[in-house]
């Protein structure tokens, strides 16, 4: 099982998409009732869970960046 604890059986991918080698992914699980958002970057390398609040997940998922900055910060 990876580090993150993601894994396909546990969870349920909601949307991907991906653009200029960085692939974000909206992932649900059932049994935990949350969402994570991962972000992978080809051409660094890095992966990355962010968990956000259930109730703005979308947004974490369009601008995972972001709020990765907030989190830093806060």
């Amino acid at each position: 099982m990876p580090a993150n604890g993601i894994t396909r059986t546990n969870f349920r991918e909601l949307a991907r998409r991906a653009t200029g080698g960085l692939e974000v992914a909206l992932l649900w699980s059932a049994n935990e009732n949350r969402l994570v958002v991962t972000v992978s970057d080809a051409g660094s390398g890095e992966r990355s869970t962010l968990n956000p609040d259930n109730d703005n997940a979308l947004d974490v998922f369009y601008h995972p960046y972001a709020y990765a900055a907030l989190q830093a910060t806060a």
